[in-house]
């Protein structure tokens, strides 16, 4: 079953949170990855195979280097989930 994009979120800020330390609430859907959340392409990595496995989705590496705001990645895995 698909989830929403709110579930999406929610699981995003959480993976985010615990890869940053950042607290959950400060991940918000308009947030950009590099500049609001400080995450370099390193850890987005981590954090992309994260989301992976916690959404039963692919993120291929060219797609992950082109979400520059948490909203995108919530887009990508919500269709991803679809596919």
């Amino acid at each position: 079953m698909a989830l929403s994009a709110t579930e999406i979120l929610e699981g995003l800020a959480e993976i985010v949170s615990e890869e940053t330390g950042l607290p959950v609430e400060s991940v918000k859907a308009e947030s950009t990855f590099a500049e609001d959340l400080d995450i370099d392409s390193l850890s987005m990595m981590t954090i992309m195979t994260y989301a992976e496995e916690r959404f039963n989705v692919r993120i291929p590496d060219e797609e992950a280097t082109s979400l520059s705001t948490v909203q995108d990645a919530v887009s990508f895995i919500e269709k991803a989930q679809e596919a």
